[in-house]
């Protein structure tokens, strides 16, 4: 069973297989329903696929574990990897194990998320300071609720452009 895990090089192993490459692809083409501009993949929510003849099996770690939307993302993988030719059996699974982080968030998933208007979060924690604006990328916004519209996202205030914004949490 050929296995590629997270970006991080656990359970890494080259994509060398045809139908492992495939299943890699479609991935990339799954959307966070939260955040509809972001792959599951740029996330860093895939923490391993195996592809063993035409049977695939996913395990993907939760962004936050009472997230409303993981039937959903369970059903939009198993729907992606049955359109991939030579895919007979998919499995999805969810791990908790070990925890996602917002340090899992692939490079051009940041820039995604500014160019959707919602900041990538810090690189460390703090309640009282505020990531980068997303649209002017001033410093020193303001924090108007730690609580956004959903469990992973915060509200700020860019006192340099004026504009309210949401934030990714650090995890």
């Amino acid at each position: 069973m050929e296995q590629r895990g997270e970006p991080s090089g656990v359970n890494l192993a080259p994509p060398d297989h045809d139908l492992a490459h495939q299943v890699w692809k479609a991935l990339e083409e799954v959307y966070d329903p939260e955040l509809p501009t972001l792959s599951l993949v740029e996330l860093g929510m895939v923490h391993e696929v195996a592809v063993a003849d035409a049977e695939v099996h996913v395990k993907l770690m939760p962004t936050f574990v009472g997230c409303p939307a993981l039937e959903i993302m369970r059903h939009q993988v198993e729907r992606r990897l049955r359109e991939v030719t030579d895919v007979g059996i998919v499995q999805v699974e969810f791990v908790f194990d070990t925890p996602w982080t917002s340090s899992h968030i692939q490079a051009s998933g940041r820039e995604k998320l500014k160019k959707f208007g919602i900041a990538p979060p810090p690189a460390s924690f703090s309640p009282t300071t505020a990531p980068a604006c997303p649209y002017c990328s001033a410093e020193g916004a303001e924090v108007v609720s730690v609580f956004g519209p959903s469990a992973c996202r915060s509200v700020f205030y860019c006192k340099n452009c004026q504009q309210p914004f949401e934030g990714i949490k650090f995890v």
